[in-house]
């Protein structure tokens, strides 16, 4: 039986703590060839840890627990002390001898904030079923992964498919709610680790790359929409699980669609020339913004705004996280840029 999600409270990241090394570079360049790094910064990043800072940067109060494994080395405690500092649950962010924390070289292009990962997988990968603390979670809503990017999870189950849809079932047995996310890797495992996750998921969250790749759409070309492409991507994926909630989002904005067929368009804002200062960290923002949208039950469209502002305000810094605000400062963006021509 199902336990109820009414009385519990909180987000909690569950999955991938990294600390990235953010390097801006002047170009992307080819094999043999060289690009200069013209700025450089350190910052933690991953699922887990990036909505863990963006909500308590949010500064709303929600609580928030840290789930997953950092090393035993100077990234783990930097992880730690961030978390605590915020004042987040760490008490099932365990340390480990068995392996160093995650790290990744994030190499940034200056005149895009397009992003290429080189990335280490470290102790991430020791995520589990068995190692997962259910009965102690207290949070209303555990946003899980990256899928395709931890071999715990992503490792096959003969029941469920895969270990990670064996944990999203586990949560949802729990009286939680679900949510998850995927790296953008391009590859063919989309098809193979993403749909066994669908059946377990409440919150169905992607860029439209990961969602055409799971779906097998071409939503976006450069900048031109395929709407018939993403309302079919996003049909799919309901189709594919029992999820409340898909939301594609973009560079030009994000579109949900909910399993009573009710749909919305929050399109982005036209930012000038020079804010972008990096992409990382944009997607978790903005899933960051919907999730909180959810928790505090707040009606669609104003989550998808939310999102889209927290998303705005991320990429004013080439870090991960370091350009959230608070949601008050988030939302008056709407005040200061206009946003783009919404395609639908």
């Amino acid at each position: 039986m199902t336990k109820g999600s009414q009385n519990r409270k909180g987000l909690a990241g569950l999955g991938t703590w990294i600390m990235d090394h953010v390097r801006m570079i002047d170009v992307w360049p080819a094999e043999q060839t060289l690009a200069n790094i013209r700025s450089e910064a350190f910052s933690g990043g991953g699922l887990a840890h990036n909505l863990v800072v963006d909500v308590a940067k949010f500064g709303l109060g929600i609580p928030l627990e840290a789930i997953g494994f950092v090393g035993d080395d100077d990234d783990g405690r930097r992880i730690l002390d961030l978390c605590r500092g915020l004042g987040a649950d760490v008490t099932h962010l365990n340390v480990t001898k068995a392996a160093p924390t995650s790290y990744t070289e994030v190499m940034t292009v200056q005149a895009t904030g397009k992003r290429t990962f080189f990335h280490s997988r470290g102790a991430n990968n020791l995520v589990t079923y068995d190692n997962v603390p259910f009965s102690a979670i207290k949070s209303r809503i555990v946003h899980l992964g990256y899928l395709l990017l931890m071999d715990g999870i992503d490792a096959p189950d003969p029941q469920f498919g895969t270990v990670a849809a064996k944990i999203l079932h586990r949560l949802q047995q729990e009286g939680i709610k679900t949510s998850i996310d995927c790296v953008s890797e391009s590859s063919e495992r989309f098809r193979k680790i993403v749909p066994p996750a669908l059946k377990y998921t409440d919150y169905v969250i992607l860029n439209e790359f990961e969602a055409g790749q799971t779906t097998g759409h071409k939503i976006l070309e450069g900048e031109k929409l395929d709407a018939k492409a993403l309302r079919d991507s996003a049909k799919a994926l309901l189709a594919m699980g029992s999820s409340e909630l898909v939301v594609i989002h973009m560079a030009i904005g994000a579109y949900a669609l909910t399993r009573a067929c009710d749909e919305h368009f929050q399109p982005s804002f036209q930012l000038p020339d020079g804010y972008i200062k990096g992409g990382a960290g944009a997607g978790d923002a903005f899933c960051a913004g919907v999730l909180v949208g959810l928790h505090e039950n707040w009606p669609l469209p104003e989550g998808l705004r939310f999102g889209t502002a927290a998303a705005a305000q991320c990429i004013s810094h080439a870090t991960c996280t370091e350009g959230i605000k608070s949601h008050k400062e988030c939302v008056a963006l709407f005040d200061k840029f206009p946003l783009r021509k919404n395609p639908l």
